[in-house]
């Protein structure tokens, strides 16, 4: 099954309405710059009403361990999203803790063997390259780069995603994950319940797709 992570999520109603959509993993994130910033006791709230199917992702950019840990002790996320520029021995020391996506902003320049120094990353997150932003830009990442990172990795596909393009994405790269922000909002922080529906019913017919082209080639 294809992951279906909707981030950016600020408030409880959009949480439930992704929840009732199908996702998978909710992203909250606590990058205080970040127009879908969440205050820590905001988040708390909504994760504690989380069905336990459903993951909880907290999303830091360039922030210290320390940091990433006393948040996870008060807001009990199953995983850390590393969006910034995060070595691999802190990836490792909070892997320890929780799982741990690392992100990274791909161009088609991106060189693959980077992913290799992040042992302690339980899955890689692939969004677009656009120098000064960590994510949400509405960009679309080099799907050419995803896919040869996907033969060989956990990729979660970010980037530009939306109703009218996920399901090519998916049959192209074919990731472990997509993640969407702004492909399914209003405004940012704020989702449009309807494209959220949308969104996740194209996953899961692509998905489908998939494995029924898999079926006649066995």
């Amino acid at each position: 099954m294809v992951l279906v992570k909707i981030c950016g999520i600020t408030n409880f109603s959009d949480a439930q309405a992704a929840v009732d959509a199908g996702a998978n993993a909710l992203g909250l994130n606590f990058y205080p710059r970040s127009p879908r910033f969440i205050a820590k006791a905001d988040a708390a709230r909504i994760r504690i009403r989380l069905p336990e199917e459903v993951e909880s992702v907290g999303v830091f950019v360039n922030a210290s361990a320390a940091d990433v840990a006393a948040m996870y002790r008060d807001v009990r996320f199953s995983a850390a999203q590393l969006h910034g520029n995060e070595t691999p021995e802190l990836v490792a020391e909070l892997s320890r803790m929780l799982k741990v996506i690392k992100a990274f902003r791909v161009g088609a320049d991106f060189p693959l063997e980077q992913l290799e120094e992040y042992r302690g990353a339980s899955a890689f997150l692939l969004d677009a390259a656009e120098a000064g932003q960590y994510g949400g830009t509405g960009n679309t990442t080099d799907w050419a780069v995803a896919r040869k990172a996907a033969a060989t990795h956990r990729i979660i596909l970010a980037g530009g995603l939306k109703l009218e393009n996920v399901g090519e994405a998916i049959r192209l790269v074919r990731p472990y994950g997509v993640d969407v922000a702004s492909g399914v909002e209003t405004k940012p922080g704020r989702k449009d319940h309807g494209k959220l529906r949308e969104f996740i019913q194209e996953v899961r017919r692509a998905e489908t797709g998939l494995d029924a082209a898999a079926a006649g080639n066995s």
